[in-house]
């Protein structure tokens, strides 16, 4: 099996769980997205805790590389605070996805503790990069930065939960200007 394979592993599982969480993430339907056969699927990944954690991983990482390219463009950290909202909002407008480790979390108590650990760090990623803008752009006295930063998250990801149900971007567009206009994100 060639790298090429285990990408398109990693593409149609995220995929998979973004619809389904992780329990609905099975081998079987794994296999016939990528077009292999399940038993392939074990070459790479030797079991489900294994490649929920691999997905759970890359995801935080492109998440975390997101982050960091609004932040290398844009020069405000109000303007990279501003954009925080797009990270969610492409997987709404990707089939009406939800964020992999939000609907991960919501599962946390049946998650394989490799699998917890990258979903925790999803989270984590998120709040710190909040954190280092909030207190750029000095939104928050000394100390309580952190603590804007996860009610953020927790608004941001909840939006995207609420649209995601009712099939409906709108309404995640209309909670992120609520945000804003009551002061949570930056107008």
């Amino acid at each position: 099996m060639t790298t090429n394979s285990r990408e398109a592993i990693l593409a149609a599982a995220t995929r998979i769980a973004q619809a389904h969480g992780y329990d609905g993430m099975n081998f079987r339907d794994l296999a016939a997205d990528v077009g292999i056969k399940a038993a392939s699927i074990y070459h790479h990944f030797p079991s489900k805790a294994e490649l929920g954690a691999a997905v759970a991983k890359r995801y935080w990482e492109d998440s975390a590389a997101a982050l960091e390219k609004i932040s290398n463009e844009s020069s405000d950290p109000l303007e990279a605070l501003r954009r925080y909202p797009e990270t969610f909002r492409w997987a709404l407008q990707n089939d009406n996805r939800i964020c992999l480790c939000s609907f991960m979390a919501a599962e946390f108590d049946d998650l394989p503790d490799p699998v917890k650990r990258e979903v925790l760090i999803f989270a984590d990623v998120n709040v710190a990069w909040l954190d280092k803008l909030i207190s750029a752009a000095k939104l928050a006295p000394p100390g309580e930065s952190e603590r804007r930063a996860r009610a953020i998250f927790a608004a941001v990801s909840g939006a995207q939960l609420m649209a995601r149900s009712r099939a409906d971007v709108s309404l995640y567009d209309a909670l992120i200007d609520v945000y804003r206009t009551t002061g949570l994100l930056p107008a």
